[in-house]
Parts: C-alpha cells; sequence; structure tokens
C-alpha cells in the first residue's frame, strides 16, 4: 500500500506488486444548502491485489464516503479513481453498474439479503445481472455456499438463519462473481463478539487465499486482521499503521 502527497509519502516497496485500486488526489464535496461539506480533501492511496486494509476514524473523518467511492457507489469532486487500471470517470452508469459488478463484491453491516429468496437464489443474485446460464449460476452458488460453510443450508430462507450465517451468505454472494475486491463496511456490526471473530477469520482465510479485503471498521481488534490499517481524519489520512511481520 502507497500514500499520496496529502501527507508524507512512504517509502516505495523493493518488490514488483500490481495496483487494484488508486485514489489519486481525491475530494469528495457535498452540497448542503448555501454551504458545503468536504468529506476528502486530497486523498490519494493505492491498494494492492491480496492485500488487507482496515479503514478507520471517528464518525465525519470521511472514512465511509472512502469506501463509497472504492465500491463505485459515488464518484470523486476532484482527482481519480483507477480500478483495474480503469478511470471510473469514464464510465457512463450502465457501464459503471457492470464494472462494479465484475470486480467488486460487497459486504454489509445489515446483510442485505433478499428475505423472499433462499440462500442459493441470493448467491446467485449478482451472477443473474451479469447473464450467467442457469445450470453454472447454480453450481456457483453451491461451491461458494460451501467454501463458508453453509452447503446444507441452500434452500433455506434469511429468516431460517443466525446472523452469524446471515453474513456468511452476504459473502458467498460477494464473491459469487470472482471480483478483484471484497469491500466490507462494519461487516460485524451485527454479531456478537464468538460470531465476530468467525467472520474475521473467514475474511482473513479469504485474504491468504489471494483476495484484496477492505474494509471500514471503528472496532480496533477487528483492524487488526488488516495488514494496513488507515486512520482517517478531517477528509485525509492521518496515518498508516502496518501490522507486524
Amino acid at each position: 500500500m502507497t500514500r499520496g502527497p496529502d501527507r508524507q509519502a512512504e517509502r516505495a516497496p523493493t518488490t514488483q506488486t500490481t495496483t487494484v485500486a488508486c485514489l489519486e488526489g481525491v475530494t469528495k464535496v457535498y452540497p448542503m444548502g448555501v454551504t458545503e461539506v468536504r468529506a476528502l480533501a486530497g486523498v490519494s492511496v493505492s491498494f494492492e491485489a491480496g492485500s488487507s486494509g482496515a479503514i478507520m476514524g471517528p464518525s465525519g473523518s470521511g472514512k465511509s464516503t472512502m469506501l463509497n467511492l472504492l465500491g463505485c457507489l459515488d464518484r470523486p469532486t476532484s482527482g481519480r479513481y483507477l480500478l483495474e487500471g480503469q478511470d471510473v470517470a469514464e464510465l457512463n452508469d450502465n457501464a459503471l453498474s457492470e464494472f462494479r459488478l465484475r470486480h467488486l463484491g460487497f459486504v454489509f453491516q445489515s446483510f442485505n439479503l433478499i428475505p423472499q429468496l433462499t440462500v442459493r437464489e441470493n448467491i446467485e443474485l449478482p451472477l443473474y445481472y451479469l447473464d450467467w446460464d442457469a445450470d453454472e449460476s447454480a453450481g456457483r452458488a453451491e461451491e461458494m455456499a460451501e467454501r463458508v460453510g453453509l452447503a446444507d443450508r441452500l434452500g433455506h430462507r434469511p429468516a431460517e438463519l443466525s446472523g452469524g450465517e446471515q453474513q456468511r451468505v452476504a459473502v458467498a454472494r460477494a464473491l459469487a462473481a470472482n471480483p478483484s475486491i471484497l469491500l466490507a463496511d462494519e461487516p460485524t456490526g451485527n454479531l456478537d463478539s464468538v460470531t465476530s471473530r468467525q467472520l474475521m477469520s473467514l475474511l482473513s482465510e479469504l485474504n491468504a487465499q489471494g483476495k484484496t479485503v477492505i474494509m471500514v471498521t471503528h472496532e480496533a481488534e477487528l483492524a487488526k486482521y488488516a495488514q494496513h490499517r488507515l486512520h482517517m481524519r478531517d477528509g485525509v489520512i492521518d496515518r498508516i499503521d502496518e501490522a507486524a511481520a
């Protein structure tokens, strides 16, 4: 992970890495009546393939705004966001939606599962929008459910699952299209401490297998699972802590 000129730059790594996401001098300003709120104030940072990062900071520091930009759920006011080398500003809304489906997987605090659908159908949902063949989608859903330990729950609906199981379904759905990056927004916020540790162990396992994982969390204990901890303050990266070798 490297930072840009908003703070003193870190020394460039000596080994060659592949950058999957890069913010270059990104600002985000929200109009609030006659005033403006500057949520991000010139952030430059890059994430390498297979890395893990935790974005931290107090309320209003810009961490959720950064995650929304990384997830292509919002666009920068100025600066550039490159995802897999593509400047997302060059994509229209339809192209951006498809690009997001192919390259990004999302895990939310509230799970965001569709209650009327089974586990299998929830996992298949992004594949439906990507026009996957029905048999291929079903096979992929089975593969992902097994990967998160829910192979015996494919026919169940969310209401029949525990909170931890629902979040595992959300992880399986996020992984279905084999995205470059897994983005998690306070993923343990609705889970008890034991289930939280189980989920973080799963995310760590996925990261160890090569998946890039970026999460927002206010919990220092959970941030310890990440290789890089980005501390946000007043719309900039105040510092980055690296995990001990």
